[in-house]
Order: C-alpha cells, then sequence, then structure tokens
C-alpha cells in the first residue's frame, strides 16, 4: 500500500494514472475505521483499478469544538486494516496540506445545506463540500464512494459533483448496521453498552412510527434529546443526541 501524504505528489500519482488509463476508487474517511467504511472500499475494488483511500479529520466541519476533539483517532489500526483491504494508496494529508489558504475559499451552497443538519450545525456543510472538492480534484477519481447513512452530505456532494461538472459518478453505498440495527458510525466508539441498546431502537422507531411527529415523541420517551426527525427527499431523516454523542440515522419511506 502506497502511503501519500502531500497534496502535490498525490494530484502528480492521479494524474498518471489517469495517462495509463486506469480507473481510480476513491474513499475519503476522516479514520476511526469501520465495516460501513470497509463495505465502501470493497465496493470501490470491485468497480475499478485502483483504489485510494483518505483519511482526514476536518476541522473545518465541526461546529462542536468539544465534538472534533473526541472524535476518535485510530491510524495505526485504519492503516492496518486499509492494508488488509488490499488498498492500492492511502492519503494521509495534513491541515496545512490541504488548507493553505487558512480556510479563505470556500464551497457554499444555499438550499439543502440550511435544513436538517445543517440548520443545528452552522457552516458543517461548507466545511464537507469545501474539503471533499479538494480532494476529488487531487485524487481525479472515476468513481468516488458515500455511505447513505450520511444522506444529506451525499445529496450535497451529487449536487456539487453536478453543478461543477466533475468527471466523476457519485456513489452512494447503503448503511451497514450492526445486528441490533444500529448503523456503525465512528462515534459509536463513545457510546457505553447501555447506550448502544438504546440507540440500536433508533433505526425501529424511524421505520414503523407512522409518522415524523410519532417517531419524535417515542425518541424523546426514550431519553433521546431530539434534534429532528424530517420526511424529506424519500428518507425518514433523524439527528438525536444520546448524552453528548450525537447520532444520525435515515430509513427509507
Amino acid at each position: 500500500m502506497k502511503i501519500i501524504r502531500t497534496c502535490r505528489e498525490m494530484q502528480a500519482y492521479s494524474h498518471e494514472l489517469k495517462l495509463k488509463g486506469e480507473n481510480i476508487g476513491f474513499v475519503p474517511t476522516m479514520g476511526a475505521l469501520h465495516a460501513g467504511h470497509l463495505e465502501l472500499v470493497k465496493r470501490a475494488k470491485s468497480e475499478n483499478d485502483v483504489v485510494v483511500v483518505s483519511i482526514f479529520l476536518n476541522a473545518t466541519q465541526f461546529h462542536n469544538q468539544q465534538d472534533f476533539e473526541k472524535y476518535p483517532r485510530t491510524l495505526e489500526k485504519d492503516s492496518s486494516l486499509l492494508f488488509d483491504m488490499g488498498v492500492d494508496v492511502l492519503f494521509l494529508p495534513t491541515h496545512e496540506e490541504l488548507y493553505p489558504d487558512d480556510y479563505k475559499y470556500r464551497v457554499q451552497e444555499l438550499d439543502l445545506s440550511q435544513e436538517l443538519c445543517g440548520k443545528y450545525r452552522p457552516g458543517h456543510f461548507e466545511g464537507v463540500l469545501t474539503v471533499v472538492l479538494k480532494l476529488l480534484n487531487l485524487t481525479q477519481p472515476t468513481r468516488a464512494y458515500f455511505g447513505e447513512k450520511d444522506f444529506q452530505q451525499l445529496k450535497l456532494i451529487e449536487g456539487m459533483v453536478s453543478s461543477f461538472f466533475l468527471p466523476l459518478e457519485v456513489i452512494g453505498v447503503p448503511t451497514i448496521r450492526e445486528s441490533s440495527g444500529l448503523a456503525l458510525s465512528s462515534r459509536n466508539e463513545r457510546l457505553s453498552s447501555e447506550q448502544k441498546q438504546m440507540a440500536a431502537k433508533i433505526s425501529e422507531i424511524l421505520k414503523f412510527s407512522q409518522t415524523s411527529t410519532e417517531a419524535k415523541e417515542q425518541l424523546e420517551k426514550l431519553g433521546f434529546q431530539v434534534e429532528y426527525v424530517e420526511d424529506k427527499m424519500g428518507r425518514r431523516l433523524a439527528a438525536v443526541y444520546s448524552n453528548d454523542v450525537r447520532l444520525i440515522d435515515n430509513v427509507s419511506l
């Protein structure tokens, strides 16, 4: 597995692959990898000649500084998992590499990004879209893979790629869940076993409630602090807090 740490080297390597006619599959991550990330890697491997995975904990998308500081950092374990998966390139840029402008230039979307998670996390999607655009420009993928758990994010990235005429395909991959029904998330590592048991009920409530209002009431009865439950884009989407851990999920309507 080749490890690249600078933007210049990543861009040059991608350009070389393109000249050879190689298809590049790209999986951007913030680390703390779990089976959901590995499913993205599997899909990328099955559809491309070369697979590039990035690990970059992007500070600009965190509305809450404490959330950023508490986010799990497991680079050694992550690298080993990717090596075992047969990933071709691991891209490990620093903040200084990706933001030489100190985040003066940003990508902003003025509609969907203002709702749902965007309503409660000002600036979050600016950070997401900005860093994803940078990573796509550097890796120059044929296909880029994102999980459907972050459904609003997926739709915004699809919109950005279309609006800026980027020559790649965005692939959404269905949410991977534990046997309990809990959607896999790096933040799950911060949950106690009791919190995990309770969080496993989120998807069940979203799926079987008659309305979003009913789902919200049931989640609150279980003790979750509910940010939102809304039906949009053919999905029922929710964001809740279990103590100080923010969890999101969605199910198809």
